[in-house]
């Protein structure tokens, strides 16, 4: 399991109680969020060591993008965990993005850690960010058919997208393996329990995504 420093770990559950007391974070407590976001860290590091180049002392990726960031998680924790690694904070609220601002600042993260207000949708079409990213995680940011087609067209050649299940929640949610193919993904099953693994098999078509709001009112696959 992926461990932070004691010093960062507090300074970490401090940030994390803010954001539960903005209403960034849901009532589960504090160290449970943590816990869940350092779920993503070691998943990341065990599914792909092959394929990110070892810039510390493991292979992590050079650039992740925590879609939907709201209260920074699981975005921060990586950050804090992978010295050597760049993070994107991405959310559509401009509350939530002020808040993660101030959380970089007072984790000290400075410009490894951007911010960036936006919808994924209008993101994904940035120079900057299509094709950019070796890692993509997720967690509450919207349906799977949602998560799927915003999250595909930020991955660069065989990056994952990591994605938190809820209680009780299997594969079929993610649609058929032609569904994940028409974004450029395929299923990986050595994924921990309640984190699902993508990777990025061919790249995704440039119509997708589609423009904000569609996928939601209109998912590529399920209801």
């Amino acid at each position: 399991m992926v461990e932070l420093a004691a010093p960062a770990r507090a300074s970490l559950l401090e940030v994390l109680e803010e954001a539960r007391r903005r209403g960034f974070l849901g009532p589960t407590p504090v160290d449970e969020h943590l816990e869940q976001a350092l779920a993503f860290a070691a998943a990341a590091e065990r599914a792909a060591p092959e394929v990110w180049p070892a810039v510390a002392s493991g292979g992590v990726p050079g650039r992740f993008l925590d879609l939907g960031s709201g209260g920074g998680i699981p975005g921060l924790v990586l950050a804090l965990a992978w010295p050597a690694s760049r993070g994107t904070l991405l959310d559509v609220s401009e509350r939530r993005t002020d808040w993660l601002l101030e959380a970089r600042g007072r984790l000290r993260l400075g410009d490894r850690v951007r911010v960036e207000l936006a919808a994924a949708e209008t993101a994904a079409r940035q120079p900057e960010m299509r094709g950019r990213f070796q890692l993509v995680v997720a967690r509450s940011f919207g349906p799977p058919a949602v998560v799927v087609e915003c999250a595909a067209a930020f991955l660069a050649d065989d990056g994952l997208l990591l994605v938190s299940e809820p209680p009780g929640g299997g594969p079929e949610r993610w649609g058929t393996t032609s569904d994940l193919q028409a974004v450029g993904l395929r299923r990986d099953d050595r994924g921990p329990a309640r984190i699902r693994v993508f990777r990025r098999v061919s790249p995704c078509p440039d119509r997708y995504p589609r423009r904000p709001g569609v996928p939601r009112r209109r998912p590529l696959f399920g209801s």
